[in-house]
C-alpha cells in the first residue's frame, strides 16, 4: 500500500472509530461489538505504525502519550471561569427569580436547570474542531495546563463532529462505583483512600503521569460552550455540545416559572442518594441567551444564575468512644464508636478513623461533637470535630497490642502502627480464618467461632496445622457431636486442592487480593517459583506495581513464611497449577452476574467462572464479555443491553460452562 492510498484508508478509520467513540461514550447506545471496535482501533494503529508521518495529535491512537511531566504550567483563562452565587432555601430561590424578572421586565421567566456534578471544573479549548488545550479551574483567573491528561478521557473528543473554534466547560467526575472499586484497590495495595469521588477525580486529573490518569474511570459532563451563530437558548446550546461530541446531562430541563423550578430541585434531592454519581445541588440558569447578556455579570458571578446547594450527606453525633482493632497483617487500626445516629438511610455506629496521624490532624477526642460523613458505599468516617465537650478527653494510641501485649511498632515513613508478633492471637485468628473463606481455601464448616475455639485451645497455631486436626480434637471442643466433627474434617481434607491463584490469595500477603492472585497464578505454575522471585520480573505483569512485587518478594524470602508453605506442602496441599491456559475454557473472559439465580448462588457462580479461567467483575463496561442475568436484573441488564454485551440466562451459563 502506496502512503496516498494509506492516508485515505488512516482517515476513513479515525472517521469511523469517533463516530463509534461517539455512539459509545456520549449517547450510549453502541452500534457495533468490542470485537469489531477493537478490529478498527488495530488496523488504524498497524497503519499508522507502518506510516508514522502520518500520525496527528488528535488520532483516537494518541490519547496517551508522552513522558510524565515535571510540573503543570499556569494557564490564564482569556474568559474568567467564574463561580455561582449559592442559595440553600425556596425564599432564596423566589428572591432570584424576583431579582430575574425585575431585571428583564417579565411576569414569566424560562429557566434551564440541571445537576450541579461536585467534581474538577474544566476549561477545554478547540481550534477548527480540534482539542488545543485543557485547563482547570483554578482560581477563576488562573488554571493548571493538563492537556496531556484530559486526552485520555474518552468522553473528551480530540476531534469534534464540527470544525469550531469553541471553548467548552464542564466537570470532571468518577462515578460511585467506580470510587468505590479504586478505595477499594488502594486499600489492597495499602495506599490511601481518596475521600470522595470529588477529590478522586481532582487527583486524577492531577497525575503527572498521564499513563496513570488513563486507569482512572473517568468522565466530562459539559454544561457551557462559548455561544454559536443561530443558538438562542441555553438548552439548545446544551444540544449542540452533545451534537459536536459532548456528553451531557439528560434529560435537558427547561421550566417555565420558578415553580416548577423548585418542584423540580425538591424531587431531584429525593432521588440524590440513588444517582450513580455524586451532585451536591442544582443549577438554575435563564435559559434564553439574549437575556443572559441583558443581565450581565457582578464582579464575580452571573445575575442570570444561581446554584442550589443541598445539605450534605453528613450528621452531627458524638464520639462515645474510640478502640482499636487488629488485622490480618498487624495493622492496628482506630474505629469511633458514636451515639447512633440515622444517616443515608442506615444507622451509624461506628466510623473508620485510619490511623493515629488522622486522628491529630483533625483533633478528634472521646466525648467530641462531630459530623460523620457517608457517601455511597464507603464506610463512614468522621469529618471534623464541632467541639470539644467537658467530657472529652485525648486518645492515646496504645503502646502494647490489646490483643497479646506486644510491643507496636511503626516503620519510618508509614502511616500504620503494627503489632509485629507472628504469633498474635488476633493476627492467628484472623489469618486462618481468612485462609478458610469462600474465597480462599472454602473449608465450608470452618468458621470464626470454631476458629477462636481452636487458637484458644492450643490446637492450631497457623492454618497450616488445621490439615493436622483429627475428629477427637473437635469433639474436645464445646457443641460438637461426631456427626458436626465429621464434617469439620471432611471440610478441611476437601480444601487440600484448591487452584493456585485461591491457595496464593490465602497465604495473607499484604496487598495481594483476589485479582492479583489471579495475575499471578496465570504467570506462575507453583509456589515454588515464587520463591525467591525477582520483584522486576514480578512487575513486567500487567497490573503489578513496584509495592505489590515488593511484598511479594519479602513475603517468600521469610524464612518463616516458608516454613508454613512446607507444612503445607507436608500435609498434601496442592502448591501447583494443575490446568494449563488452554484447559481453560473461559480463559480472558470477563463475567458480570445481577439478578436472582434459582441454581446457584452469585458466589458460587463467581467462583465457577474463576475455576475456567475467567474474570467475575461487579459492574458491566465494554469490556465485559458476558452478563449472566437472573429474575429482577435491574440496571447492570439495562446497561449490558445499551452496550452490546452477551446477555445470558442461568440455564445459557450452565451449557456455556460445560462445553
Amino acid at each position: 500500500m502506496d502512503k496516498a492510498t494509506a492516508g485515505k484508508k488512516i482517515e476513513k478509520l479515525r472517521k469511523e472509530i469517533r463516530h463509534h467513540d461517539y455512539l459509545y461514550y456520549v449517547l450510549d447506545k453502541p452500534s457495533i461489538s468490542d470485537q469489531e471496535y477493537d478490529k478498527l482501533f488495530n488496523e488504524l494503529n498497524r497503519l499508522e505504525k507502518q506510516f508514522p508521518e502520518l500520525i496527528t495529535s488528535d488520532s483516537p491512537t494518541q490519547r496517551v502519550g508522552g513522558e510524565p511531566l515535571k510540573e503543570f504550567k499556569t494557564v490564564i483563562h482569556k474568559n474568567p471561569l467564574l463561580s455561582l452565587d449559592k442559595v440553600t432555601s425556596e425564599e432564596e430561590l423566589r428572591e432570584f427569580d424576583k431579582r430575574v424578572r425585575e431585571g428583564l421586565n417579565k411576569d414569566n421567566v424560562f429557566y434551564f436547570v440541571e445537576v450541579k456534578f461536585d467534581g474538577l471544573a474544566m476549561a477545554l479549548n478547540y481550534k477548527s474542531g480540534t482539542l488545543e488545550k485543557g485547563s482547570t479551574r483554578g482560581d477563576g483567573v488562573r488554571g493548571e495546563d493538563v492537556t496531556q491528561n484530559v486526552r485520555t478521557l474518552k468522553t473528551i473528543p480530540l476531534k469534534l463532529n464540527e470544525t469550531v473554534d469553541i471553548e467548552v466547560r464542564g466537570e470532571v467526575i468518577l462515578p460511585y462505583e467506580e470510587f468505590i472499586k479504586l478505595n477499594e484497590e488502594r486499600i489492597e495495595n495499602d495506599e490511601p483512600k481518596f475521600a470522595n469521588p470529588r477529590n478522586a477525580a481532582a487527583g486524577s486529573i492531577r497525575q503527572l503521569d498521564p499513563k496513570v490518569t488513563v486507569k482512572r474511570p473517568l468522565e466530562f459532563y459539559a454544561y457551557y460552550g462559548t455561544p454559536q451563530k443561530g443558538i438562542k437558548t441555553q438548552h439548545d446550546l446544551i444540544k449542540y455540545l452533545n451534537e459536536i461530541g459532548f456528553k451531557v446531562y439528560l434529560p435537558l430541563m427547561y421550566l417555565k416559572g420558578i415553580d416548577e423550578v423548585i418542584k423540580y430541585v425538591n424531587g431531584l434531592e429525593l432521588k440524590r442518594e440513588k444517582l450513580p454519581y455524586e451532585i451536591d445541588g442544582v443549577v438554575i440558569k435563564v435559559d434564553d441567551l439574549a437575556d443572559q447578556e441583558k443581565l450581565g455579570f457582578t464582579s464575580r458571578a452571573p445575575r442570570w444564575a444561581v446554584a442550589f446547594k443541598y445539605p450534605p450527606m453528613q450528621a452531627e453525633t458524638v464520639v462515645e468512644d474510640i478502640k482499636v482493632q487488629v488485622g490480618r497483617t498487624g495493622a492496628i487500626t482506630p474505629v469511633a464508636y458514636l451515639k447512633p445516629v440515622h444517616l443515608a438511610g442506615v444507622v451509624v455506629k461506628r466510623a473508620t478513623l485510619h490511623n493515629e496521624d488522622e486522628i491529630k490532624r483533625k483533633g478528634i477526642e472521646i466525648g467530641d461533637q462531630v459530623i460523620v460523613q457517608r457517601a455511597g458505599e464507603v464506610i463512614p468516617e468522621v469529618v471534623k470535630v464541632l467541639k470539644h465537650t467537658s467530657h472529652s478527653k485525648p486518645f492515646k494510641m496504645p503502646k502494647t497490642c490489646p490483643v497479646c501485649g506486644s510491643e507496636l511498632y511503626r516503620a519510618k515513613g508509614e502511616a500504620a502502627t503494627r503489632c509485629i508478633n507472628v504469633s498474635c492471637p488476633a493476627q492467628v485468628m484472623e489469618r486462618i480464618r481468612h485462609f478458610a473463606t469462600r474465597e480462599a481455601m472454602d473449608m465450608e464448616h470452618v468458621g470464626p467461632a470454631l476458629i477462636i475455639q481452636l487458637v484458644e485451645a492450643k490446637l492450631v497455631g497457623d492454618a497450616a496445622d488445621l490439615y493436622s486436626l483429627k475428629k477427637q480434637d473437635i469433639l474436645k471442643l464445646e457443641r460438637f457431636a461426631e456427626r458436626s466433627a465429621q464434617k469439620v474434617i471432611d471440610s478441611i481434607q476437601s480444601a487440600k486442592d484448591r487452584p493456585l491463584d485461591r491457595l496464593i490469595y490465602a497465604l495473607g500477603i499484604r496487598m495481594v487480593g483476589r485479582h492479583v492472585a489471579s495475575l499471578i497464578a496465570e504467570n506462575f505454575s507453583s509456589v515454588d517459583d515464587l520463591f525467591d522471585i525477582d520483584p522486576e520480573k514480578l512487575q513486567k505483569i500487567p497490573g503489578i506495581g513496584p509495592r505489590v512485587a515488593e511484598s511479594m518478594a519479602r513475603f517468600f524470602s521469610e524464612k518463616e513464611n516458608r516454613h508454613f508453605i512446607e507444612k503445607l506442602r507436608r500435609a498434601g496441599v496442592t502448591l501447583k497449577s494443575k490446568e494449563s491456559k488452554g484447559s481453560k475454557p473461559l480463559f480472558g473472559k470477563t463475567f458480570v452476574f445481577t439478578g436472582g439465580l434459582a441454581t446457584m448462588t452469585r458466589p458460587d457462580g463467581e467462583e465457577l467462572v474463576r475455576s475456567l479461567g475467567g474474570h467475575p467483575s461487579s459492574s458491566v463496561s465494554k469490556q465485559t464479555d458476558y452478563v449472566v442475568a437472573g429474575t429482577d436484573p435491574g440496571s447492570k441488564y439495562d446497561k449490558a443491553k445499551k452496550l452490546g454485551v452477551k446477555i445470558l440466562t442461568e440455564e445459557e451459563f450452565k451449557k456455556l460452562v460445560k462445553k
